[in-house]
């Protein structure tokens, strides 16, 4: 089959828009049709459904693209380890990360050492991340870790704890603890519920029988941070985050009575080639919590 014929095919994938995919290929949309149309000839099924504007697989294209994945996965794979017989003056590696915080470190004493190597990291929702992983999108993600999954790598980190942030105004300000019961009585900002935080406080309320839910929705650290540091409310935040985020005007406070905690670990794809770029990250990334922890 056509190499790029699978490329115009994932392209349609991606956009489910004709026009826009073309767009991204840098050909016309008629062009792109006719490709399409060769392609589904080719399969002996329509591999798109158009209702009205939209375009949707059908179950010919979804099975094509989950083996059309595993091609470009491989042929990836073949391109790492030609970068590594280069010796990691080339390459890339993306990253999905709950929490861009976690690898600062570790991404400015990787880029000063292999400045040819190109890093993208992107932000994301631990099943999000896991999501990449599993697409190929992705070739490393530090998240909370998921239940056993035959087809991932975990390895552990850290275990995270989530803390109260208040102001040094707040009437709490000087507590040593808070109990979770206390806390779901208090207006607080937290996480909305895509995010591994928010399920953190939630499956604690459920075993302690408690109910309850935020004063605050916001979908990024800072954005509580900021609340809680102008005395809006007090807000929920994973403990490694404080750690570089502390200052003379806020207040940290352990939540227990349970302690909402989960470990952190490092997560890739079994199939995954590790090569010299990949190894070399992830050694950087388990010594600097090392050292930190």
């Amino acid at each position: 089959m056509d190499y790029r014929l699978l490329e115009y095919f994932m392209a349609v994938c991606e956009e489910l828009h004709f026009t826009k995919a073309a767009e991204k290929l840098g050909i016309s949309q008629p062009t792109l049709s006719q490709q399409i149309r060769a392609l589904e000839q080719r399969i002996g099924s329509p591999l798109f459904q158009r209702v009205g504007k939209k375009v949707y697989l059908t179950e010919a294209g979804g099975v094509l693209l989950k083996h059309s994945r595993n091609i470009f996965h491989e042929l990836e794979q073949a391109q790492v380890a030609f970068n590594e017989i280069q010796g990691m003056q080339r390459g890339r590696l993306r990253i999905g990360c709950s929490g861009n915080h976690l690898l600062t470190a570790t991404i400015m004493a990787f880029h000063a050492q292999f400045p040819k190597i190109e890093l993208s990291v992107a932000e994301l929702a631990t099943e999000e991340t896991i999501e990449g992983l599993l697409g190929n999108q992705l070739d490393i993600g530090v998240v909370f870790l998921p239940e056993e999954d035959e087809r991932l790598v975990c390895m552990p980190l850290y275990q995270e704890k989530l803390k109260l942030v208040v102001s040094a105004r707040h009437p709490l300000a000087q507590a040593e603890e808070i109990r979770l019961q206390d806390l779901m009585q208090l207006p607080v900002a937290m996480l909305p519920r895509k995010f591994y935080v928010r399920h953190m406080i939630e499956a604690c309320c459920q075993q302690a029988g408690l109910t309850g839910k935020p004063a605050l929705e916001l979908s990024t650290l800072e954005s509580l941070l900021q609340m809680a540091r102008n005395d809006v409310v007090g807000a929920v935040l994973p403990g490694s985050y404080m750690e570089s985020a502390m200052s003379g005007d806020i207040r940290c406070i352990p939540i227990v009575d349970p302690a909402p905690q989960k470990d952190v670990g490092i997560v890739y794809r079994k199939d995954m080639y590790l090569c010299q770029t990949t190894k070399t990250f992830l050694k950087q990334v388990t010594g600097q919590f090392l050292t930190e922890r």
